[in-house]
C-alpha cells in the first residue's frame, strides 16, 4: 500500500514546537484513507502510563461536531502519535482568510454557530465530566465537505507536560483567543472556553484576524476591543465583513437580516465580557442562536 504525506505547522516553529500535524493518505486509489497524524516531542507529553487515563477519555469522545481520538501510538524513543480523521477542506480559518465570497453568507455562518457550540456543548455538558476544550480557535476547527465544523484539539492540555501546555496557551494569548484571567493552562474552565468561542463569533462576523499582529499596539487592535468602538460610534455596518451585508444588484438588506446580524454581534460580545460570570452558558448559546435563525 503506497501513502504520501504533508507536512503543516500547527503552533510555532515546526521545528521546535510541541506538536506537528502530518497529513498521510494511505493507499492512492480512490478508495485511499487520508488521516490525521499529531506528532508530539516526548519531552512535551507526560509517560504513557501517566497520560493514559485521560487518553481513554478522550478516545470515548463522538459527537458530529468533534474531531474523534481514534488511537495513539507510542514509538520506541517515547515519540507519540495521536491519530485522527482527516478533513479536506480545511480549517475554518482558512475558509475565512481564503475561502470563495459565494460561500460566505448568513445561512453558513449561523450554521457554522451552531455546530461549534454543539461540539463544545458536548464536552462541557454530555460526559461523565466536562471536558474544557482549552485551545479554541479557528485554526482548530475543521471543515468537511458540507461545511459541517469538527472542533480538535480538544483537551489537548491533559496530554501535555506543564511547559508544552504553557506554551500552547502564550500562543493563544498572542493570536488573541485567551481570556484575560486565564494565566495558567490548569486554569482553563468552561467560562474561558466561552470566551475563546465569542472571539471565533466575531471573527466570523468580520472575517478579520483577532488580533492584528503586524502592529505594536495589540490592545487596541483586538477585536473585541475595535468592534466595541465602532459600537460606540453608531458605525455598526462597518463591523460586519462587507459580503455579509451584499444581497446583490438592486436587492435591499432586509431589516429582518440586520435584526440577525445585530442580535449575532450582540451575542458574540457578551461572551467576550470582560467578566466570566457575565459570559453566557454554552446552553444560552444555543438557545439564542436558535432564537436568532
Amino acid at each position: 500500500m503506497g501513502f504520501s504525506m504533508r507536512l503543516e505547522k500547527l503552533w510555532g516553529n515546526p521545528v521546535t514546537a510541541p506538536c506537528t500535524r502530518l497529513a498521510v493518505q494511505m493507499g492512492k486509489d480512490k478508495a485511499a484513507t487520508m488521516l490525521l497524524l499529531r506528532f508530539i516531542r516526548p519531552t512535551c507529553m507526560g509517560r504513557t502510563r501517566e497520560i493514559f487515563p485521560s487518553v481513554q477519555v478522550l478516545g470515548f469522545v463522538r459527537h458530529s461536531n468533534l474531531v474523534p481520538l481514534w488511537a495513539l501510538y507510542v514509538g520506541p524513543r517515547g515519540e507519540k502519535l495521536l491519530v485522527h480523521p482527516f478533513f479536506l477542506h480545511g480549517s475554518l480559518y482558512h475558509f475565512l482568510k481564503d475561502g470563495e465570497s459565494k460561500f460566505y453568507k448568513w445561512d453558513t455562518i449561523h450554521k457554522l454557530s451552531v455546530g461549534i457550540a454543539k461540539g463544545i456543548d458536548h464536552l462541557h455538558n454530555a460526559l461523565a465530566g466536562p471536558i474544557i476544550h482549552g485551545n479554541l480557535k479557528s485554526k482548530n476547527i475543521l471543515l468537511d465537505v458540507d461545511l459541517v465544523p469538527h472542533l480538535s484539539d480538544y483537551g489537548l492540555h491533559l496530554l501535555l507536560s506543564s511547559t508544552a501546555a504553557q506554551e500552547m496557551l502564550d500562543v493563544s494569548a498572542s493570536e488573541g483567543y485567551k481570556a484575560s484571567e486565564l494565566i495558567k493552562t490548569k486554569d482553563v474552565c468552561r467560562e474561558t472556553d466561552i470566551y475563546s468561542l465569542g472571539i471565533i463569533f466575531l471573527e466570523m462576523l468580520t472575517r478579520k484576524e483577532p488580533t492584528a499582529t503586524n502592529l505594536s499596539s495589540s490592545w487596541e487592535l483586538h477585536l473585541p476591543t475595535s468592534v466595541r468602538n465602532l459600537a460606540l460610534q453608531r458605525k455598526l455596518p462597518d463591523i460586519f465583513s462587507p459580503e455579509l451585508l451584499s444581497r446583490g444588484k438592486n436587492q435591499r438588506f432586509s431589516n429582518n437580516a440586520e435584526q440577525q446580524l445585530l442580535s449575532y454581534f450582540q451575542l458574540a460580545m457578551s461572551c467576550c465580557s470582560p467578566s466570566p460570570s457575565l459570559r453566557p452558558e454554552i446552553k444560552q448559546v444555543l438557545r439564542i442562536l436558535d432564537e436568532i435563525s
